[in-house]
Parts: C-alpha cells; structure tokens; sequence
C-alpha cells in the first residue's frame, strides 16, 4: 500500500453531492488534508470567498504533471498570478443516491 506525503499532486475525485473535487495533502511540517473544488475561478473572486474555514488555493497545472494546490498568502501571492484559483470544497446538496 502507497502512503499519500505532502506534496504529492492533487488527485481527482467527486463529492457525494456529484461536485467534482481536487483532494491533496498540503504542506511539509504540518500539513493540511485539503478537499478543494475542481471549477477554477479568477484570483479576485476567490479570494472575495474566503471565510475563516474556507481557504482559496492556487490550482498549479503543468503539462506533464499532476494538478498541485499551494495556499495562498494575500500578503505575498501576486495579483497577476497567471495559476487557476479554486476554494475549499462546501457540500451544497444531499448525497447523491440518497433521497432527502
């Protein structure tokens, strides 16, 4: 069995609810088990939904690599980042599946 290590690339998934989802272990000390949204969004508008338990994360594509997310710091990430931006994933809807 392979143990998932932080910063490992992101890997695909989906939410009961049907969302399709980014899940990723993020950070080298103390690292954070990250379940983000897959739909990208522009930096400004991600950054306007951040919440104190919901974080935005710039989504890093390469060519021939897995999808990574790295936080973003307001402070130090720059305006014209030219990565996607996803956020953490909020469930919006009953499982699918399931009846309500």
């Amino acid at each position: 069995m392979t143990t998932r290590q932080a910063g490992d690339g992101a890997r695909r998934g989906t939410c009961g609810c049907g969302a399709p989802l980014l899940r990723q272990l993020v950070g080298r000390v103390a690292a954070l088990s990250v379940v983000a949204d897959a739909r990208p969004l522009p930096l400004a508008r991600a950054l306007a939904a951040v919440e104190p338990n919901r974080l935005a994360w710039c989504l890093i594509n390469g060519e021939h690599v897995e999808p990574r997310l790295r936080w973003i710091n307001r402070g130090t990430h720059p305006a014209t980042c030219p990565h996607a931006h996803v956020l953490d994933h909020r469930c919006n809807g009953p499982p699918r599946g399931r009846r309500p």
